[in-house]
């Protein structure tokens, strides 16, 4: 086998010789084979065909193979989908139409036409009454202090008081020839005073009992219009032995036109017991 670059095939010339052309040396294109081309070298029996477009001489420029385009298959492929579809979409409408007029159905005349319907709706089941829960009771209000009125027996420290009767309006206590008048007017009072405890004990109007008015104002007891109305001076200065009791006269002098709101019999200064109060 022999090839064009083949040392043996190409000796230079010997001097005085003209050079032998290259496509002298090859002999005729037998019947089948590619002819050669002008400028190329024809194809020996047992070489590779040419390649495509020929042998190059050397220093011949090469031919830019050609670009391929991966993106217009694609590309076709889409518009040609888009086409179908939108062209496709209006065929399927138009023949829908025609097939609904030739059916002969209509909106009005089929599909019942929804009417709004006044009537109460359905009642359902009624719900389970909740649970009744039992409150917890109130609490019980607090007791109200017990108010004494006029006959009701009262205790205060060592005794037990009764106020019997009141009177107002009194401008003079004694007799014509010795008496006491009063500044304003004069109140009295009647009570009782009851030793209630296991010794003797000494009472005295004046300092233990008290009187009031609305307007809160506080009377003390008038003992010099006591001594002129109350024999042998009952209710001051009285040793009471227990379960004795003594009745006296209190005068109050107040402002004429003042009306006593409540009496009180003072405890004393050595006891814890409670004042007593007495509501007129």
């Amino acid at each position: 086998m022999t090839t064009p670059n083949d040392p043996g095939q190409h000796q230079p010339p010997a001097p005085g010789q003209q050079p032998t052309p290259p496509t002298a040396q090859f002999p005729p294109v037998p019947a089948g084979q590619y002819p050669a081309q002008p400028g190329q070298f024809a194809q020996q029996p047992g070489q590779y065909p040419p390649p495509p477009g020929g042998w190059q001489q050397p220093g011949t420029p090469v031919a830019p193979a050609a670009r391929k385009r991966p993106w217009l298959i694609p590309t076709l492929i889409g518009v040609g989908a888009f086409v179908v579809l939108c062209c496709g979409g209006s065929m399927v409408i138009g023949l829908a139409s025609d097939s609904g007029k030739k059916t002969g159905v209509s909106a009005s005349s089929d599909i019942p036409a929804v009417t709004t319907s006044t009537s109460a709706p359905a009642t359902s089941a009624p719900a389970p009454a909740p649970a009744k829960t039992t409150a917890a009771p109130p609490a019980p209000a607090p007791a109200k202090p017990k108010t004494f009125g006029i006959g009701d027996k009262v205790r205060g420290g060592d005794f037990e008081f009764t106020v019997n009767s009141v009177k107002c309006g009194i401008s003079r206590v004694g007799s014509s020839y010795f008496n006491h008048k009063a500044q304003g007017t004069f109140c009295r009072v009647s009570v009782t005073a009851k030793n209630v405890t296991k010794s003797s004990h000494l009472f005295h109007a004046d300092g233990t009992i008290t009187a009031q008015d609305a307007a809160g104002r506080e009377f003390d007891v008038d003992g010099e219009a006591a001594i002129y109305d109350n024999n042998d001076a009952k209710g001051f200065l009285d040793e009471i032995n227990p379960g004795n009791s003594v009745k006296a006269n209190v005068y109050f002098d107040v402002p004429k036109g003042t009306k006593l709101k409540t009496i009180t019999f003072d405890a004393g200064l050595f006891t814890l017991a409670k004042d007593a109060v007495v509501t007129l």
